[in-house]
């Protein structure tokens, strides 16, 4: 989908655990049964990129009803592939599965069948999530939990990757497949995924965490116009509306996640001063109101 893939993959010690994706340089969303018994937060973890860095993370979030996990690379290590857009899935639109488990496993591809829906995933938990065929039939596709589901509908299939991945969009997080009825022990060729919005739903602060990256980019560059506007998707809600109102109520959430620990000192500090810096210009009456 981009030039440089920001999925990757999770590890302890040498062992490989599962897969995931970069929503931010710096948090990871993962399927929770990818994590394979760390379920305590802060536990460690390493998140090795697709060109092979391996980069000290730990999980920092956890929703054992979704099946949904939130790594964060330890600061000051931050990943740097473009991030890729977000929205939402067009019913019989295609789809594909950039992340494979390993170099030679064949991606995945087919078909969306559903639009968003209601779910009761593995977890316990009823999820917002898409149901998605395969077009490979591998009989067990569990290698791929925690994979992104791009939207590839308008990509032409026969035009370059990084051409191609321009028009795709991610719309979901692999989570569970379907078992084959025929044979309890094989999965059939249909999929469930997560929806992008179902996870931000779960981590309230996903869309600012994200925010703070677009707007701040890694190594301090300014936002070019490429990518200053952040996808629809993560539009922080906390923003709309009345905006210094709404700015009052964002500090004191910052400052209640600053006594949990759910996020480090300078982000923290970076995201107050950018709360506290578009509250002062709506009081002024600068900025057009709306970040």
């Amino acid at each position: 989908m981009t030039c440089e893939p920001y999925w990757v993959d999770l590890h302890r010690a040498e062992q490989r655990l599962g897969g995931g994706f970069l929503l931010t340089n710096w948090l990871v969303l993962t399927a929770l049964h990818c994590l394979r018994g760390l379920v305590r937060m802060d536990e460690p973890v390493d998140v090795v990129l697709a060109d092979g860095r391996r980069l000290e993370a730990r999980v920092s979030r956890l929703d054992a009803e979704a099946d949904l996990a939130l790594v964060s690379i330890a600061p000051p290590q931050r990943a740097t592939p473009q991030l890729p857009k977000s929205g939402p899935a067009r019913i019989g639109g295609r789809w594909r599965g950039p992340y494979r488990p390993a170099a030679d496993e064949v991606e995945l591809s087919g078909r969306i069948d559903t639009r968003a829906a209601a779910h009761l995933c593995a977890g316990g938990g009823t999820i917002e999530a898409l149901q998605l065929s395969a077009d490979q039939l591998l009989g067990d596709y569990s290698g791929y939990s925690g994979g992104p589901v791009e939207d590839t509908t308008h990509c032409d299939g026969h035009t370059p990757e990084p051409t191609r991945g321009k028009d795709a969009v991610v719309v979901g997080i692999l989570l569970e497949q379907v078992p084959e009825r025929t044979a309890a022990d094989r999965a059939a060729n249909v999929l469930f995924a997560a929806t992008i919005a179902e996870a931000m739903r779960r981590f309230d602060y996903l869309d600012v965490a994200h925010l703070i990256d677009v707007l701040r980019p890694p190594g301090g560059a300014e936002p070019t116009v490429a990518s200053a506007p952040p996808p629809a998707a993560f539009v922080p809600a906390p923003m709309a509306g009345p905006l210094s109102a709404k700015a009052d109520e964002l500090l004191e959430t910052i400052q209640e996640w600053s006594r949990q620990g759910l996020m480090d000192p300078a982000q923290i500090a970076e995201l107050t001063f950018m709360v506290a810096k578009r509250k002062i210009q709506a009081e002024l009456g600068e900025g057009g109101g709306a970040p």
